[in-house]
């Protein structure tokens, strides 16, 4: 196809030529309806005419100007309308291009605040298995994605992790939500206890995993419960929320719905919009004044860091959230999205679990229902479920976990918040035919 490194050397990639709404458009005229926005991206849709816009009028003012010679208005604005969705005053945001790179000034910005508090042992970041929290090396580290860990096993850092809030998978029968909750949650504790909390420096946890486990909500009260333990043993919280936020669970902060403040949080994808690479890192009050009275100064800098042109996106894109009420309809509608697939797929004997929140829903493919038996090779049938998808012209987000872990594959649903009725028909249409093909 040409001299791009593609991400797979040995597949064969449409040429995207246009994007419209809640479609995108090849080379060859096929339309491809986006049910996932890309990988939970496009919360807009694309081609939306006020982020055109705002795009538009930023380059002829100004596209850059390097953040360690100036501020910028976009960048001030759109750290004031993040801060203020905050449910806690007096924080502070730092602009990346995306996710990777939003987690990995999470994990500086807490060394370096212990670092200024004396406490230079605090080191250690506690993680979940079967998590993901980016591509660079910290953050890969970080990660419990087995399969995205393993093209650089042997190589990454290994510190602490421990299970996932999963309860399809975890939660036993005799069990209830609150019960499991609080086991879930005690497994941290016991891991802060054999580590040393005066080695620990954060606890850093997807409020809903996305890609790694497909669309899983916490067991209720179990954040509240993480929040506790790191309190008492005073650690640091982190809140990714790249995949999760910006509104696609039906409020802005995923955690809003946990009742908890994180002491910092992510968020990439939905940001932005797709429009440009942008995402954030937002610090509660206390981190952020814990710098100003010591005089320690934030050297974790990067060169695109606070891009006027992304800024001004990410401006228009909370725009069109606030004054389309886009997060209202993602609460509101959400529910119908997920009964559609029940009612379309919930009795299918390979579909095990159909779960999610607001416009982020996901469903687990098993070989055994009763049992929940993994399939063989999930990742097999997760590229077959890609595949197929496309060619009916439907984008969707399918991914898989390994059967030596006790995981299988899954489809995972990210819809654009314009999406309508008819298009969630079309959704369930196509994935019908595809999903008859793969399990034929």
């Amino acid at each position: 196809m040409g001299s791009v490194f593609y991400r797979d050397l040995d597949q064969h990639y449409p040429v995207a030529m246009r994007a419209r709404g809640m479609y995108i458009t090849d080379d060859q005229g096929k339309k491809y309806l986006d049910m996932s926005g890309g990988a939970a991206v496009s919360c807009l849709g694309h081609g939306h005419p006020v982020v055109l816009t705002a795009i538009h009028l930023q380059t002829d003012d100004l596209a850059f100007a390097h953040t360690g010679f100036f501020t910028n208005s976009p960048q001030e604005k759109l750290a004031a309308r993040l801060t203020a969705k905050f449910p806690e005053s007096g924080a502070r945001a730092y602009f990346t291009c995306g996710g990777s790179e939003a987690n990995e000034a999470a994990i500086n910005l807490a060394w370096r605040y212990w670092r200024a508090h004396g406490q230079n042992k605090k080191i250690k970041i506690i993680t979940r298995r079967d998590s993901y929290h980016g591509n660079s090396f910290a953050t890969l580290s970080l990660s419990g994605n087995l399969a995205r860990r393993a093209s650089m096993d042997g190589i990454l850092l290994d510190w602490p992790r421990i299970a996932p809030c999963y309860a399809y998978r975890h939660q036993q029968q005799d069990e209830s939500e609150l019960e499991y909750a609080k086991r879930a949650a005690n497994e941290l504790e016991a891991v802060i206890l054999r580590e040393g909390a005066e080695n620990i420096a954060a606890f850093m946890a997807e409020t809903m995993v996305g890609a790694s486990l497909g669309a899983v909500a916490p067991a209720k009260t179990y954040f509240q419960q993480i929040r506790d333990i790191c309190d008492r043993h005073n650690i640091l919280l982190i809140l990714d929320e790249i995949m999760c936020g910006s509104g696609r669970t039906g409020s802005f902060f995923a955690f809003e719905q946990e009742d908890i403040i994180p002491d910092i949080t992510t968020l990439a994808k939905g940001i932005g919009g797709g429009y440009l690479p942008l995402a954030a890192t937002i610090a509660r009050a206390k981190i952020a004044a814990t710098f100003i009275d010591t005089g320690k100064k934030n050297p974790h800098g990067h060169t695109y860091m606070g891009h006027a042109n992304a800024c001004a996106a990410g401006c228009a894109v909370l725009d069109v959230l606030d004054n389309e009420e886009l997060i209202d309809k993602v609460q509101r509608e959400g529910p119908a999205l997920q009964n559609g697939l029940r009612d379309a797929f919930g009795d299918h004997p390979n579909i095990g679990d159909i779960r999610g929140r607001g416009f982020f829903q996901a469903m687990e493919l098993v070989a055994d229902k009763a049992r929940k038996t993994p399939f063989e090779n999930p990742s097999q049938i997760a590229a077959q479920i890609k595949d197929t998808a496309m060619q009916y012209g439907l984008i969707c987000y399918p991914g898989a976990g390994r059967k030596e872990d006790g995981l299988s594959a899954h489809i995972l649903l990210a819809p654009p918040f314009i999406a309508k009725p008819t298009h969630f028909e079309e959704l369930i249409e196509k994935l019908q035919t595809v999903i008859a093909e793969v399990f034929q």
